[in-house]
């Protein structure tokens, strides 16, 4: 990624005013550097050679008072603006990265580590203050202030500007050498920090099974390994960095030396005027500093750059196309049939994960999804959900209006008449109430009552210590799955959609959490269209009819590879 990159500032729009102001505060300050160097010089040169008392220093005294003041207040209302412009600036790639990855969809998410796209949304981005709260202004000076004050040297004394127009290039010279060195280094260090962060997630998540089979020290050993690894990549950027700025520090050093020995030795001999000369050597530092600090937050920036090249990255994978036809169509869900015709999905590989499935659901009706693991169930979920792109077939939804294909329809009116409750369910760390309304928060404490009460959890939260108001801990820590399962079931009530699609809600529970799960689904199927993938039989039981794919029936009957009604 540049160091100015057109699609890192384009983020920036919306923080335009913020980054005007920052603009022309670096225009003052330039007026004010050139206004302190001559009132330096007059309360220098007035009193020693013209013998003027402190009543005729009045003048420049106030002028000297208010420029310090000024460039107070003008770094004041700098760091004010290019920190709102950063925080405009990471909400909205926040944002962008979040909504994209959602219409990616779980398919592109399963492939990735979740911790890389955790550290990319929250520290990753957080890295972007360098960039804009510290090297964006720097770089705005660096354009403004050189040229400003070289103009007013040369007008000064032509040869200390020239001095300072040759060795000015070194300054972004040495800049260049040394920060494409820190910028691999950061990227180094960012992949580093990112599989840090994912396998660290990995691990606390999975650590009840680690502990159970006695593999937590196994992994407390991978993490400092890993960490050291990460240790090793920052130690290297910071002594490049370092380098760097020693490097940048006797190169600028040298070249303000330069123009003072040059001006020192023309005052001693007579060739130069006090004032030209003390407005000369203030005003030589002045050149420099600016392309100095730019150097120096660009090396800070470096972490922030990395991070944004990869948000990009993701920002820049394609989201399967849905339709060739217009988008946007709405269907009702109430009274659509749901038409599944030769649907195959493959995700590339040579052996199809759903082969050529024909289904038909109809409205209101309760269908059980059955077969051997591998056979595509999830998979077919996935293609209802709008999250997983067929390779061929389609899906039909047709009603009194006509057949329409879903990939016209708008994908987020389809997916607002939609309850998914998936095999594990996601809990926040909030309260019970809180999670059931997730499906929809503006609904008061009565309606989340009766969806807990439909789900038949209302038992089990009022045992817990404070009822619907007790904090659970990350993922439901504090439940059993098939509470957890429970509150999943209670949202989808809450939500009250017309389609219903649940994925393996009995996996893994004990009998009596299963009984009061296959309860519940048989409450929501009552008034709505419910899909259930089920391996067990408390689902399947109570189901209109069962679906098994992959030409297999546990009773030992053959259907067709399309799938048949048992």
């Amino acid at each position: 990624m540049r160091p100015l990159d057109r699609r890192l500032l384009s983020s920036a729009r919306s923080a335009r005013g913020h980054l005007a102001v920052t603009a022309a505060v670096s225009t003052l300050a330039a007026v004010l550097v050139l206004a302190q160097a001559f009132a330096v010089a007059e309360l220098v040169v007035r009193p020693f050679q013209q013998g003027a008392d402190v009543a005729s220093l009045r003048a420049p005294l106030l002028v000297l008072a208010g420029v310090v003041i000024g460039r107070a207040l003008l770094a004041w209302a700098a760091e004010v603006s290019a920190h709102r412009i950063s925080a405009e600036v990471k909400y909205s790639l926040r944002q962008q990265l979040l909504e994209h990855v959602v219409r990616l969809g779980p398919a592109w998410l399963s492939g990735k580590a979740t911790g890389e796209i955790a550290t990319l949304a929250t520290r990753g981005t957080d890295a972007l203050d360098a960039y804009f709260a510290r090297y964006l202004p720097a770089a705005i000076s660096a354009v403004v202030v050189p040229p400003v004050v070289v103009a007013v040297v040369l007008s000064q004394d032509l040869l200390a500007g020239l001095i300072i127009l040759a060795t000015l290039p070194l300054v972004p010279v040495f800049a260049i050498l040394v920060g494409t060195a820190t910028q691999r280094r950061a990227r180094s260090r960012w992949r580093t920090l990112s599989t840090l962060g994912a396998h660290f997630l990995d691990v606390v998540e999975g650590l009840p099974t680690l502990l159970v089979f006695r593999r937590a020290r196994a992994q407390v050993e991978t993490i400092r390994r890993v960490m050291e690894e990460n240790r090793r990549a920052t130690m290297a950027t910071l002594r490049v960095a370092f380098l760097s700025s020693a490097v940048l520090e006797f190169v600028t050093t040298i070249s303000v030396a330069l123009v003072a020995v040059s001006t020192g030795l023309r005052l001693v001999g007579g060739t130069m005027d006090l004032r030209t000369g003390l407005v000369v050597i203030v005003l030589a530092p002045e050149a420099y500093w600016p392309l100095r600090q730019l150097a120096v937050h660009f090396h800070d920036s470096a972490d922030g750059l990395a991070a944004a090249e990869r948000v990009f990255a993701i920002l820049d994978t394609p989201v399967a196309q849905r339709a060739t036809a217009p988008v946007g169509v709405r269907c009702d869900l109430t009274r659509s049939t749901i038409r599944v015709e030769a649907l195959t999905v493959t995700y590339g590989r040579s052996r199809p994960a759903l082969a050529a499935l024909d289904l038909t659901v109809e409205p209101g009706e309760y269908v059980g999804i059955a077969g051997p693991s591998g056979c595509g169930k999830s998979t077919l979920l996935g293609v209802l959900l709008g999250f997983v792109q067929p390779s061929s077939g389609r899906v039909l939804l047709g009603g009194t209006g006509g057949t329409t294909d879903l990939t016209r329809v708008d994908p987020d009116d389809w997916r607002a008449q939609i309850s998914w409750v998936p095999q594990r369910p996601w809990l926040a760390a909030a309260s019970v109430d809180d999670n059931v309304r997730m499906a929809r928060p503006d609904a008061d404490d009565a309606a989340v009552a009766r969806a807990l009460h439909l789900a038949h959890a209302t038992g089990f939260v009022a045992a817990l210590p404070r009822g619907g108001s007790t904090v659970l801990g990350e993922g439901g820590a504090g439940l059993s799955a098939g509470q957890r399962q429970r509150i999943a079931l209670a949202r989808a009530f809450l939500r009250d959609a017309p389609l219903v699609l649940l994925d393996e809600p009995t996996a893994h529970l004990d009998p009596v959490s299963e009984a009061a799960v296959a309860a519940a689904v048989r409450r929501l199927a009552r008034d709505r269209t419910v899909v259930a993938v089920a391996h067990r039989p408390a689902l399947l039981a109570d189901a209109d009819r069962v679906v098994w794919l992959d030409g297999y029936h546990p009773g030992g009957t053959t259907v067709s590879a399309t799938g048949a009604a048992s």
